[in-house]
């Protein structure tokens, strides 16, 4: 079922909240549990490079940009 199917069936189901609940328990997308999609960037919606030590949950890009104004520093 792809997100358009998905919004049209709910339009039709606004005035049916007995069905449309019944529909919710049986159709909803469930929340991920494993894999790559699981880690997003909290900044920019990328899966890979996820830094999520100390709590940042950014992708290596998004630290780069932002590592400085953070707090750490470059060492080389």
């Amino acid at each position: 079922m792809t997100a358009s199917d998905w919004n049209k069936i709910l339009k039709q189901l606004k005035n049916k909240p007995v069905k449309r609940d019944k529909f919710l328990k049986h159709n909803k997308p469930q929340e991920k549990t494993t894999g790559i999609a699981r880690n997003k960037c909290e900044k920019c919606g990328r899966f890979g490079a996820h830094i999520k030590s100390y709590g940042l949950n950014l992708c290596r890009q998004c630290f780069r940009e932002m590592a400085e104004e953070i707090g750490f520093k470059k060492y080389s």
